[in-house]
């Protein structure tokens, strides 16, 4: 079927009587060319297995049909699913899942629609409620995911690529970036979108690494002290991690950072990927 005009989208609204849920986050993409960047960004082959969170119509799925091995579309919302049978429902390398994709374990989902262990990459367009679980969950889970590509506010894409020492600069960028290569990949404007929301989008690449960024000796202690400066950001980075809830004396902490080299007097957010690092490994060392 292809890319689904504006017309096209309405008259399958109308149609199927569909009431747009605007808690799912629901903006139907309606403009071919981003389809298409979407597909070049994810750099699909005929050999790839995809798996697409919150198909919407259709659209994008179709497209991708033509070019990968197979493509698995995971939709919460079961009223959708008459429409996504007109649009998808007669190609034979899609697979229409229902599903909770907070709560999905993707390998298991591949595995059932190849019968094979498999690599795959994500293709998602995120509602704004889930995009930050939703990312840590592909993430941490380490499931077999070579690349996300995703659509997400346009805010939380600078988020994601943000430098230390900014403002958009948190856990979120640290996080993801420990376990990915992060881009923004090109800007999404809302005028693309029915109904229209009210901030523009991004889609952002993210290249999952084989090894984490950097090596640390305990991942909770890592991401735990990550959260911890970055919790209040006004406070000095001892301040900050003497509120860790092992409560550790600021003494030590005072230590931790002389060895590290690190002034206690910095903030969280001027910290990179390798001292977050350094800091949780004398951390867990002295633990």
């Amino acid at each position: 079927m292809g890319s689904l005009s504006p017309g096209t989208v309405k008259d399958l609204i109308g149609r199927y009587n569909f009431r747009i849920k605007k808690t799912l986050g629901q903006n139907f993409l309606v403009d071919g060319n981003i389809i298409k960047k979407i597909i070049e960004t994810a750099g699909l082959k005929p050999g790839d297995v995809v798996v697409e969170i919150g198909p919407g119509l259709g659209s994008l799925t179709c497209e991708m049909a033509e070019k990968a091995r197979r493509v698995i579309a995971v939709e919460i919302d079961r009223s959708l699913f008459p429409i996504l049978e007109e649009t998808i429902g007669s190609l034979n390398n899609v697979s229409l899942v229902e599903a909770d994709a907070l709560k999905t374990d993707f390998d298991r989902l591949v595995f059932d629609a190849v019968r094979e262990p498999a690599v795959y990459k994500v293709v998602a367009n995120l509602p704004y409620y889930i995009t930050t679980p939703l990312i840590m969950h592909l993430l941490e889970k380490r499931f077999s995911i070579s690349r996300m590509v995703i659509m997400v506010q346009e805010e939380v894409a600078r988020r994601l690529t943000a430098r230390p020492g900014t403002r958009e600069y948190g856990s979120l960028t640290v996080a993801a970036n420990y376990y990915a290569r992060v881009e923004t990949a090109f800007r999404v404007p809302r005028t693309v979108f029915i109904p229209r929301p009210e901030v523009d989008s991004a889609v952002v690449s993210l290249e999952v690494r084989d090894q984490p960024a950097v090596s640390v000796l305990n991942e909770e202690h890592f991401f735990a002290l990550v959260r911890a400066a970055f919790q209040q950001r006004r406070k000095t980075l001892i301040n900050a991690l003497s509120g860790m809830r092992d409560r550790v004396p600021k003494e030590k902490w005072s230590e931790i950072l002389r060895q590290a080299a690190i002034d206690p007097a910095r903030r969280g957010e001027t910290l990179d990927l390798r001292e977050f690092a350094l800091l949780a490994n004398l951390y867990t060392q002295t633990s």
